[in-house]
């Protein structure tokens, strides 16, 4: 088959390598069906769709809806190159999955409004499918709410006309949604499980995301969660399109 695409942006190696990790794994793919470039390092490359199965992006430290004067030359460039990249995407309808980041690139893409509203700490939160979610093929599986983890600054608040509402949360009222059929985006990560977040929190404990000192509680809390079903997002995604 042709491989899919992660397109990641994570500046730490043990993070990058844990996010990758986690894809391979609740996707169920081997390290040559998931190429995967490291944004932050490095401009894209030429890109053809047509090399790809379906094209990933995964969680960001960068905050879409910062000003501009905020945002690092790194997070200019990275924006900037999404937003190309998703002009070819989108005309396409070609297979696309952006996981927290993806919410800020689709959704702005797109004209939804992103701000600081519906932010939501480190943890587990309950995640409800509405009634298009429960029949979208890439919900296949999952159960009308289920437990999975996020942790973002921002989120959308207004989801464009033409897209399509797939799950919420108490607090967020946009967590999934489609563009077209082909084109998705979830505020939760679909690729975190409770270790892999306590491997973040113990990564990023000193990144400004949360007081250092809460760190061992926010790990402790994390184990007291179990995520199974998001996973099944991924897997659905490689079964889907894989070609």
């Amino acid at each position: 088959m042709k491989p899919f695409l992660l397109l990641a942006s994570r500046a730490e190696d043990a993070a990058a390598e844990d996010e990758y990790e986690a894809y391979l794994r609740y996707g169920g793919l081997e390290p040559s069906q998931l190429r995967r470039i490291r944004m932050e390092a490095t401009p894209l490359p030429p890109l053809e769709l047509s090399d790809y199965s379906g094209v990933i992006v995964g969680g960001s430290p960068f905050t879409s809806s910062d000003p501009a004067e905020d945002k690092s030359d790194v997070q200019h460039r990275v924006e900037h190159e999404l937003a190309a990249l998703l002009d070819r995407i989108v005309p396409e309808d070609f297979p696309f999955l952006g996981a927290c980041y993806g919410v800020g690139t689709l959704g702005r893409h797109q004209g939804a409004v992103i701000d600081r509203t519906y932010g939501e700490g480190l943890g587990g939160v309950t995640i409800k499918l509405t009634d298009e979610g429960l029949v979208d093929p890439l919900l296949r599986g999952l159960p009308e709410s289920f437990t999975a983890f996020t942790g973002h600054k921002e989120a959308c608040t207004v989801l464009p006309s033409h897209a399509v509402l797939l799950a919420s949360s108490a607090a967020c009222p946009v967590h999934m949604f489609r563009i077209k059929t082909n084109l998705y985006a979830t505020q939760f990560h679909p690729e975190l499980d409770a270790e892999g977040l306590v491997t973040r929190i113990d990564i990023y404990r000193n990144a400004g995301y949360f007081p250092p000192e809460s760190a061992d509680m926010l790990m402790e809390d994390a184990r007291t969660f179990t995520a199974t079903e998001p996973m099944k997002i991924l897997r659905n995604f490689v079964e889907l399109y894989a070609h």
